[in-house]
């Protein structure tokens, strides 16, 4: 059976008005107190607090989705007669927040900026976090800047961090520099950071870490207010760019490890349950699994555009379960490791978007330069994991929520039309099914063959309870 190619668009303007509904359904906080707003503007006025090095000389580059103002990473990346030196520069959120102010109050309440279709609910005010602590292009900016050496083969062999001003020359979007890598026309930079990143991703591999590359449901809002449902892959560039974050949580929490005391992003090894039903299902699709073969290694090869590595891919977030924060001051945690990362872990790179990273920043810096550790950080380490927690099922609320409302939406003038699909998990009296076009996951209430590609009709599409029901054609 071959599978046609449909793509459906909302009504324009009943993606937005749902939009304001759901928003108002989960009560987000929109806007900001005036205490928080007056605050900001104050904290602008006053310009970034603290000592710093001056590092205008160094030609850092951000690289965001296109449209991004929330810029908290910029890089500059050389090799060496011995290896690399990526300097990773990350907004320096610390230097415009006072520890107890109106400010701070408000980032602990929020925890994370929540992202719409249509507009963002920031962590920071945008005067701060789309303004004057964002690495925006040709304006210095206070950062908190990563030196960190590389060999040759990729592995990490210095740190140092400290708190300098900075100037990004360029502000960059993945799907153009990708596309001037691949024609090769692309800046210098771009090579070094994929030739790191490809060193990198093998060693990721090489600890044991996994690759979890499952396409993920992306909702668009055109500029005439309709909407779309894609499935969308990382770009290589994208991969690589995420694995000197990595590198640089992967530093940071060596800093903590060695001073005792800090915060890391945990996530434990998958248990004995999951993995056997993981080759199990493996095994049913037919894809090979051979003897020796460790998950993550079976996970790096499969291919999302295969209709039944793709249903394998589909069983492998129950692999990833239990990822949380583990604070500590003294005592090193008993499993402080990553099993995604494959080595001890921390969140340093989004200050702006995140509320742990900007302690991270601000005690990584005391730790490498032998400073004691600001009092504030201390007293705020054992109360993150609880607030990251909380803001993180708050954000994983909101994606499941746009993207079950959109399915709807899409799905609601099309009530008995039949789509194309491939059966991506089947239980005892049900399976889930995965749409070619529009990007829809949802449940038929029969089991069906793992990997099958069948035919669907829409029984029930309602936007109010964000539900869509199919049963097999």
């Amino acid at each position: 059976m071959s599978m046609r190619r449909v793509v459906l668009r909302t009504e324009p303007a009943a993606v937005s008005t749902a939009l304001v509904a759901l928003r108002e359904e989960l009560q987000l906080p929109l806007d900001f107190p005036a205490e928080v707003q007056v605050a900001a503007t104050e904290a602008v006025r006053a310009g970034a607090a603290g000592e710093r090095v001056d590092r205008t000389d160094i030609a850092f580059v951000t690289i965001d989705p296109p449209g991004s103002l929330d810029l908290d990473q910029a890089m500059a990346l050389e090799r060496t007669d011995t290896g690399f030196v990526i300097r990773y520069a990350i907004a320096d959120v610390g230097a415009w927040v006072t520890p107890g102010s109106p400010l701070d109050t408000e980032s602990w309440a929020r925890g994370e900026t929540l992202y719409f279709p249509d507009l963002r609910i920031p962590l920071y005010p945008p005067s701060l976090s789309e303004g004057a602590a964002s690495l925006l292009p040709n304006v210095d900016r206070p950062a908190v800047v990563w030196t960190l050496t590389v060999d040759a083969t990729g592995e990490l062999t210095h740190t140092q961090v400290e708190r300098a001003t900075v100037r990004s020359r360029e502000r960059c979007d993945y799907a153009t520099v990708q596309a001037k890598l691949d024609a090769g026309t692309a800046d210098p930079w771009v090579s070094v950071l994929a030739e790191v990143g490809r060193l990198r991703v093998a060693a990721q591999r090489a600890r044991g870490g996994a690759d979890m590359r499952v396409p993920e449901q992306q909702v668009d809002v055109a500029p005439d207010g309709t909407a779309t449902l894609s499935y969308r892959a990382s770009l290589p560039l994208e991969e690589w760019n995420a694995q000197i974050s990595m590198l640089t949580g992967i530093a940071a929490a060596g800093l903590m490890m060695r001073a005792r005391v800090g915060l890391l992003r945990t996530l434990p090894a998958p248990d004995a349950r999951s993995l056997a039903h993981f080759r199990r299902t493996a095994h049913a699709l037919g894809v090979a699994w051979a003897e020796g073969t460790s998950y993550d290694e079976v996970l790096a090869r499969l291919d999302p555009n295969d209709a039944h590595q793709a249903a394998l891919l589909a069983q492998a977030p129950p692999l990833f379960r239990g990822a949380g924060y583990q604070a500590f001051d003294g005592a090193p945690p008993v499993d402080p490791g990553h099993a995604g990362v494959g080595a001890d872990y921390a969140h340093a790179t989004a200050p702006l978007r995140r509320l742990a990273d900007r302690y991270v920043s601000d005690l990584c810096v005391a730790l490498s330069a032998g400073s004691p550790i600001p009092q504030h950080v201390r007293e705020a380490l054992p109360r993150l994991p609880e607030a990251m927690a909380s803001s993180g099922h708050r954000a994983h609320a909101v994606d499941r929520a746009v993207v079950d409302l959109v399915e709807a939406l899409l799905l609601a003038g099309h009530i008995g039309e039949t789509f194309d699909a491939v059966v991506v998990d089947s239980e005892d009296h049900s399976a889930v099914v995965q749409l070619t076009d529009p990007a829809v996951r949802a449940k038929v209430p029969q089991p069906l063959p793992l990997g099958a590609r069948v035919q669907v009709t829409v029984t029930a599409a309602d936007p109010a309870t964000r539900t869509v029901t199919f049963v097999q054609s």
